[in-house]
């Protein structure tokens, strides 16, 4: 037990798997996020545990005293339909990256990690459900995902420019798609995954045997399991890689293909209605691992299959048993 580990984010999905794994490695563990204890999606009774809304500068430096490593993974974010209405609201999440960053920095921290998104890719490269995956030079020339891409992008120049004037030891990941258990599936904020369970599991459990799907099902994505998100979050920031780099899985597949798996999995078989004026986002998204693999010698490799039996289940304990607790 030396100086404190920080997950900002710490309630939400990513951060709250984090936190228990950190804990479980031995490590004094800081978790910060705004929304009350009650509302988050894990709370670790080993961490301190600190209610704290990170765009104002003082929250940060009360976040960041005495830490020796800060993953910052704040930010209001959501799924496609989310961030499609809600770009001020992303933009903001700002506020929060420079904030951490110049208390980080005061504070003497050791490494600063930040997750950016696939969203920071260009959208020239993103127009076919038959994408070429994309590869860290894709960002650039530059025109992510409007409102929630291009405050990823900002951050990440942030990041690079610390690292370049004062040293301050920065890591940056680009996730692509992260799901699992412990996360957010209904609301209006979750994504593909997490929704199609949440469709597959209410038609099971009502008997309506239909499911919306939004677009023609036919764009593609490829989805990362949040144990491989977390392994891999830590893996680059103990390393030497200080440009922004793919963390993501390179198994690409269409809504369809996803909506299968769930299907499968469920066992049932549902009548598809396509809503196709709803927000879906780039036709077709993929992670390119070549430099993940070249310099870290590892890749996300837990399957889709295998991945959504784990988030399903879950879900459905709690559509089924609503009153299940969050807590452990």
């Amino acid at each position: 037990m030396t100086d404190v580990v920080v997950v900002t984010g710490g309630g939400g999905f990513i951060g709250g798997h984090l936190v228990r794994d950190l804990i479980g490695k031995g490590m004094r563990v800081r978790a910060v996020d705004k929304k009350p204890l009650d509302e988050w999606y894990q709370v670790s009774p080993d961490a301190e545990s600190l209610v704290l809304d990170l765009s104002g500068y003082e929250a940060c430096v009360k976040a960041a005293a005495g830490a020796s490593r800060i993953y910052n993974l704040a930010a209001d974010m959501g799924g496609m339909g989310f961030i499609e209405a809600n770009k001020a609201l992303c933009m903001l999440s700002v506020l929060i990256n420079t904030h951490m960053l110049m208390a980080a920095s005061e504070a003497g921290a050791d490494r600063f990690f930040f997750s950016s998104s696939a969203c920071v890719y260009a959208a020239e490269h993103q127009t076919s459900p038959d994408v070429t995956a994309l590869a860290e030079a894709d960002a650039y020339p530059a025109m992510p995902e409007d409102g929630y891409g291009w405050e990823k992008l900002f951050s990440e120049r942030m990041c690079r420019h610390y690292l370049e004037d004062f040293d301050f030891q920065t890591r940056v990941a680009r996730y692509h798609n992260v799901y699992g258990p412990y996360g957010t599936y209904d609301g209006g904020r979750e994504k593909a995954p997490a929704a199609i369970c949440r469709k597959v599991i209410a038609a099971k459990l009502s008997g309506s045997n239909e499911i919306e799907i939004w677009g023609d099902g036919e764009q593609t994505r490829s989805f990362m399991y949040v144990d491989d998100c977390v392994y891999g979050t830590q893996l680059l920031t103990d390393s030497d890689v200080v440009d922004p780099i793919n963390v993501g899985s390179s198994e690409l597949v269409t809504i369809n293909q996803l909506v299968s798996i769930v299907e499968d999995i469920a066992e049932v078989e549902l009548k598809r209605n396509y809503k196709l004026d709803a927000p879906q986002g780039v036709r077709g998204r993929n992670s390119d691992n070549t430099l993940i693999l070249e310099r870290l010698g590892w890749e996300p490799s837990t399957t889709l299959r295998d991945g959504m039996e784990q988030t399903y289940r879950w879900i459905y304990d709690q559509m089924a048993t609503p009153a299940l607790s969050k807590v452990g």
